[in-house]
């Protein structure tokens, strides 16, 4: 099997994700981030589904992203809670990361190189995260030509670097769909931008409300406890 690379927060999506690889044939190699996050137990979630998927290589990468700040899930500033689905796709939210997708895949980039793999896999998403300027297909594909350009496999490979984004044009309510065909077990995820210090999500943060709404759509309860 081709080796890809697949960023693994521990969340519902990027679970999904690492079942799709593995079921597209690939041996997926998990790539996780502690960047500063003030939900860190999706660390935790991420070590539980690399185990329990018996995934052999799990790379964490720790920096610190609260030197800079200017999100509130690197900051004191607060999570926006109880908002509706409208008042989500309306401009950038404050829990955007400033360039953290870049951050993220120039790493997933390195880690791909060092393992000779040709195939990244990002589970970012245009629909949920409409405002997020680094989730849409036009940042995908920039970047996808700027790793080709930037790297020694790009210049001197046989095979392209190819971005892999199957969930970009996807609801919740169908990434879970998708995940439970592919036996996702989503009690071992952890979504919530706003944990209380137990690890109990909130249910009311845009990834809860979104997260909740999937499963109500596929008609079946969402496995992980929440505070509300």
């Amino acid at each position: 099997m081709s080796k890809a690379v697949v960023l693994l927060s521990g969340g519902l999506d990027s679970a999904t994700m690492l079942a799709i690889a593995r079921h597209q044939g690939f041996e997926p190699c998990a790539i996780t981030f502690r960047y500063g996050q003030r939900h860190v137990v999706e660390i935790e979630a991420a070590r539980r589904l690399v185990k329990t998927m018996d995934i052999s290589e799990h790379l964490e990468v720790e920096f610190d992203l609260r030197a800079m700040g200017g999100s509130a899930l690197t900051s004191s500033l607060a999570v926006p809670k109880g908002r509706s689905a409208a008042e989500m796709r309306e401009g950038i939210p404050v829990t955007y990361v400033p360039a953290r997708n870049t951050i993220f895949l120039s790493f997933a980039l390195g880690y791909a190189e060092s393992l000779k793999a040709n195939h990244i896999f990002v589970g970012v998403n245009a629909l949920d995260y409409a405002g997020y300027p680094d989730c849409r297909p036009e940042y995908i594909r920039a970047f996808e030509s700027m790793a080709r350009l930037a790297t020694k496999s790009g210049v001197e490979g046989d095979e392209p670097l190819t971005l892999h984004t199957p969930l970009i044009q996807m609801t919740k309510s169908q990434i879970i769909a998708c995940g439970l065909e592919l036996n996702v077990d989503y009690s071992l995820t952890s979504s919530c931008y706003d944990p209380g210090e137990t690890g109990l999500a909130c249910g009311t943060c845009d990834a809860c409300s979104l997260r909740l709404e999937g499963f109500r759509e596929n008609g079946i309860n969402d496995p992980v406890a929440y505070h509300s």
